[in-house]
């Protein structure tokens, strides 16, 4: 928080309180948690905003354990309207620019 690169950092719910939504053609399927493959299960979020992933490599080697046992931290990149270029319809880009005024 200090380096100003904290955006958000929350932990979820047990998945036991969540659901997956499926997708198939123009079909959705609706699977309620728990969910059996807790190791691929994400328990926690931290949103940050640095130049590059070189960056957010090194503040993650900064950061604490977050378990007794062995662990990882995934890092992925957050889409922005921007990265579809020509492909996002002028009327979607209008209304992300909208959104985030408000």
């Amino acid at each position: 928080m200090k380096a100003g690169i904290l955006l958000a950092g929350e932990g979820l719910r047990p998945s036991a309180k969540g659901a997956r939504v499926r997708f198939s053609g123009g079909k959705r399927a609706v699977i309620d948690g728990p969910f059996a493959e807790a190791r691929e299960l994400i328990a926690g979020l931290r949103l940050w905003q640095v130049r590059s992933l070189d960056e957010a490599i090194e503040w993650v080697k900064r950061c604490p354990h977050p378990f007794n046992g062995e662990s990882g931290i995934e890092i992925r990149q957050v889409f922005e309207a921007g990265d579809f270029g020509e492909a996002l319809a002028p009327e979607l880009r209008e209304q992300v620019s909208r959104l985030r005024e408000e």
